[in-house]
């Protein structure tokens, strides 16, 4: 299994430890008084964005995480030592939600973003806290604080600007690896693509990052095919490549298929910003290239471009306008800078 994007963890935080009743006792002083330390802190549970991980993988083998507890205070005024926190390192991108699946705890999107999932307990006072005026010899001590546990998944959703769309065999793992140097698996049979594939791209000296996913057919959203599973790997890109096979006999049919599954996806999938291109042209004439293009911009009721991985025909264009999207994306997002008011 060389990806998963999907899992279910334990976590448990440590409980604190509890405080201790104690007094001084030591030869010739009568009144050493109350001296009991407190309890340490448990330890928490961290979740943490680091570099290097595209998969979930580790979690496959290790679901459970306790924190330590914290130990118990003791005599002479002696603190119990704090339980060591749990960090669990998963790869930017990876969303943490509660058990029902749908309530979104913490989306890790930036490198080394930390986030606390379970607090440890407090310690328990010690009877040197209790010592006053009127309360000279405290017999009492509270106990530590328990932990928490919980139930989480970790979703996984890849980091990428731009998201490949189509049908099986549209020549999307063709593409990503003419334009960059990602290896995926390509093969003239359907699904050959098992996984996302991630690869760099760059054109006029700007590099961005290109995500190929499973291709989708008819019915995707129940289940059919290899699923939908995979449509959240594009939900953060900022443009969308829908690549629709200029061979087949029915263009605009898949192109509906497609765009059918992106609405019954739901969320805002399907009114990203998407450029459609007809792939695989080296394999038709001028005439065909014609037709088939005007069949595909009346079902799109939009431009459509031209391209040919194999024969790295249209395939600048189409990257200098995927960048354009991208620079649009980014400027939308851009945060508005507060211009302060003039002062003399």
């Amino acid at each position: 299994m060389k990806f998963l994007d999907l899992c279910k963890v334990y976590i448990r935080s440590g409980a604190g430890g509890n405080g201790c009743i104690s007094f001084r006792r030591e030869k010739y002083i009568e009144y050493g008084g109350p001296d009991g330390g407190d309890g340490g802190t448990g330890g928490s549970v961290w979740a943490e964005a680091v570099d290097g991980l595209n998969t979930l993988i580790d979690f496959r083998y290790q679901q459970h995480f306790f924190a330590k507890n914290g130990v118990p205070g003791m005599g002479r005024q002696r603190t119990g030592k704090d339980g060591d926190d749990i960090v669990l390192r998963v790869p930017v991108g990876t969303e943490i939600l509660d058990e029902d699946q749908e309530t979104v705890i913490a989306d890790m999107t930036e490198l080394g973003q930390r986030v606390e999932l379970a607090r440890g307990g407090n310690g328990g006072w010690g009877n040197l806290h209790f010592k006053s005026a009127t309360n000279q010899a405290p017999r009492r001590a509270n106990p530590g604080q328990e932990g928490v546990e919980r139930t989480l998944w970790l979703r996984l959703k890849l980091i990428a600007d731009v998201g490949l769309l189509g049908l099986p065999n549209a020549g999307k793992s063709t593409f990503l690896a003419t334009t960059s140097n990602a290896r995926p698996k390509i093969a003239d049979y359907p699904f050959t693509t098992l996984h996302p594939n991630l690869g760099v791209v760059g054109v006029d000296n700007v590099e961005f990052v290109v995500a190929d996913i499973p291709g989708l057919i008819e019915g995707a959203s129940e289940g059919r095919g290899l699923g939908d599973l995979f449509l959240g790997h594009v939900e953060r890109c900022a443009v969308l490549l829908h690549l629709i096979d200029g061979t087949s006999d029915t263009v605009a049919g898949d192109y509906q298929t497609i765009i059918t599954e992106l609405e019954a996806y739901g969320g805002d999938l399907a009114d990203k910003p998407r450029i459609t291109v007809l792939n695989k042209v080296d394999a038709l004439d001028e005439k065909e290239r014609a037709s088939q293009r005007k069949e595909l911009e009346k079902a799109s009721d939009g431009p459509v471009m031209i391209m040919s991985s194999v024969a790295r025909e249209g395939v600048t264009e189409v990257l200098r306008a995927l960048r354009a999207e991208i620079d649009d994306d980014r400027i939308r997002h851009r945060p508005q800078e507060e211009i302060e008011p003039w002062r003399p």
